[in-house]
């Protein structure tokens, strides 16, 4: 590195040249993700529309090779007038400048999901091609971009003749093979499931896909809102009721109080544990944020004042805690306001501090006097808050010899298990591996003082298809709680956790994912307080080892190797070894690859949105096959089940 650092090493990006340098800052990676990030930006704005009172229709269309998206809506139309400090078209600055839009102010927009001005111009910079249309005051605007940039000027069409009433606006993109990869295409599936979703959250607003690969267009438009919602997610879920019916909210704000319009359903469930699906200007927010936090709140103080104003208690000591009071429960929050203030450009979590207290004004006194006007409601909800809490109690107790099992007393740990030296948790990791045969390369190739191994026997047992009891007596999955030692279910405590990363390292191969599917559904399904704590990861070990000349590349699969190869094709001709298994590797392959710091891939185990991932677990675990091959079908193209090896 020069010793010289001057103005001349300062680079600055101008225009939309910060998103394609770095389209994780904007749109989260460049995975399935991020690309269908990029609908949901044009979607969001068509919806802001809907939602201003302007529009009532939009319509997506996916290309019959699932490469090119087009969006249409029946709202004002952007802008085509010259921007008066630009002096161009304010459709163009909006396309092609970050920060530009018309949600930075109320004047346009009274409450919006996209505020920051840059998804447009985000997708704009990440599409190959991208082709806006405008129909407004009786004419049709329309103008291309190659990746970001303008291949012309505005066009005006229809001048002085076949004037329409027709407005909206039309943005047609295919994402840049340059950023999302050769192989990128979008899942009709899941863009079906998100204009699905959208319908609930707007009630009224007509929602049209067309898939252009099958001839389908599917109409989505639901007049009951959230309420339709949360009844279709009980149908899927199957789970019993505590209570007969559900409470439902339409609150809007008075002018010049915080935020806009709150709507609420929930219900109590025989289910053990909390689900919320919760939005935020219709925009879903998977990590919740502070109107969740006011809706909690609220839950717990509504029942707290029931049985105050009631006159009953919990059984003597009996500790109760929020918690306990919503367990069970499932829940669907839309919040509406004029100024979010979102934790990132994808918008998971609302940051706004008076959404908290906000939300609690408005849903506390609503519950309470629900509660009130339904005393026999109430009373089973009790019940089922002091049922919870004596459960919780009961596991506690029967937990409490596995979590004192951990490390310092070192007794009744897996055989299999090669402990590391340091007493330190949030130093240590411990390897969850595909064998004895892994497991000797990882033990060799491993630093002992921080890094555990624990091999695993072949497949475990599918959690999603056995009861808690067959759980514990498998012998593979009862080492892996012995070795956490942090105990199981809601008992499952973190900070009783004897490593810092629990990283499930398994072969490059279908057998190897099918493991560390298994091992997901187990974490999911009784251990997921260490998803939700970010302590569960994934390695990526390689399946190719690639020699060019006196360079070595490694590859984690098919997609890499061919990258590689396409990149260094100039190069010398290659030699590409294929591993069969982890324990074909030297350990010190191992280790230099997979397992030290600043060397390996991990990829950290997150968990957005607790309904979807519960509805996939459900569908592609369960016993229930139709939603496997409905899966294998739509990503195999409509192949045969016969051509496909499962």
């Amino acid at each position: 590195m020069g010793k010289n650092y001057t103005a001349k090493d300062i680079t600055v990006l101008e225009g939309l040249d910060p998103v394609r340098k770095r389209p994780a800052m904007y749109i989260g990676g460049t995975g399935k993700d991020g690309l269908h990030h990029l609908i949901s930006e044009i979607v969001d704005n068509s919806v802001d529309e809907a939602m201003n009172g302007h529009g009532s229709s939009i319509s997506v269309t996916l290309s019959a090779d699932r490469r090119t998206l087009s969006v249409t809506d029946d709202g004002r139309g952007i802008p085509v007038d010259l921007h008066p400090k630009a002096k161009i078209p304010a459709v163009t600055v909006i396309l092609t400048t970050l920060h530009a839009g018309g949600k930075f102010s109320n004047k346009s927009y009274a409450r919006a999901g996209g505020l920051h001005g840059v998804g447009a111009s985000v997708v704009n910079a990440l599409s190959e091609h991208l082709e806006v249309e405008i129909y407004r005051d009786g004419f049709t605007y329309t103008q291309s971009f190659v990746r970001g940039k303008p291949t012309g000027k505005l066009k005006k069409s229809n001048k002085n003749k076949n004037k329409t009433d027709k407005t909206g606006t039309k943005i047609t993109f295919t994402p840049d093979p340059e950023i999302f990869g050769k192989r990128a295409r979008f899942d009709s599936a899941r863009v079906y499931e998100d204009l699905d979703n959208r319908s609930f959250v707007h009630k009224g607003v007509r929602f049209f896909f067309t898939d252009e690969g099958t001839g389908e267009t599917k109409k989505f438009l639901q007049n009951r809102g959230i309420a339709a919602l949360l009844e279709r997610q009980l149908k899927l879920q199957g789970v019993p009721l505590s209570v007969p019916e559900p409470f439902e909210l339409d609150y809007e704000y008075e002018e010049g109080e915080a935020g806009g319009k709150l709507e609420v359903v929930l219900i109590w469930t025989e289910a053990t544990d909390e689900r919320i699906r919760s939005y935020v200007n219709g925009v879903v927010t998977p990590a919740h944020g502070t109107h969740v936090t006011g809706f909690r709140a609220a839950v717990a103080k509504a029942i707290r004042s029931y049985m105050e104003s009631h006159k009953k208690s919990f059984a003597k000591g009996l500790k109760v805690t929020n918690e306990d009071m919503r367990e069970g429960m499932m829940a669907v929050v839309s919040f509406f306001l004029a100024e979010p203030q979102f934790q990132g450009q994808t918008k998971a979590k609302l940051n706004n501090p008076d959404a908290a207290a906000g939300v609690e004004g408005a849903l506390r006194p609503a519950l309470e006097q629900w509660f009130n006007a339904k005393p026999s409601i109430a009373d089973m909800v009790v019940a089922r808050v002091e049922l919870a809490a004596r459960a919780r109690q009961a596991k506690r107790t029967a937990a409490k010899a596995v979590r004192q099992k951990g490390r310092r007393s070192r007794r009744d740990m897996p055989d299999k298990l090669a402990q590391c030296s340091s007493r330190t948790p949030e130093k240590c990791e411990l390897f969850i591996v595909e064998g004895d045969s892994a497991g000797g390369s990882a033990k060799q190739g491993r630093n002992s003082v921080t890094q555990a191994v624990l091999p695993l026997r072949g497949k475990v047992l599918n959690a999603e298809q056995a009861p808690l009891k067959r759980v514990l007596e498998n012998r593979e999955l009862s080492d892996v709680i012995r070795a956490l030692g942090c105990g199981i279910g809601q008992e499952c405590d973190v900070e009783k956790l004897n490593y810092g990363k629990v990283i499930l390292l398994m072969d490059a191969d279908p057998d190897g994912d099918h493991i560390t599917i298994l091992l997901l559904t187990f974490f999911y399904r009784h251990m997921r307080n260490l998803i939700l704590a970010g302590k569960l990861y994934l390695a990526r070990p390689p399946l190719y080892r690639i020699q060019l000349g006196k360079e070595t590349y490694w590859a984690a699969n098919d997609a890499e190797r061919d990258a590689l190869l396409q990149k260094h094709r100039k190069n010398r001709k290659p030699t590409i070894s294929r591993f069969k298994g982890l324990g074909e590797m030297e350990a010190r392959t191992l280790a230099d690859t997979t397992m030290k710091p600043g060397k390996r891939d991990l990829r950290q185990v997150t968990m957005d949105d607790h309904w979807e991932a519960d509805r996939t677990i459900r569908e592609l675990m369960g016993r229930d096959a139709e939603h496997r091959f409905a899966l294998i079908d739509q990503s195999t193209g409509g192949l045969s089940i016969d051509d496909v090896d499962i």
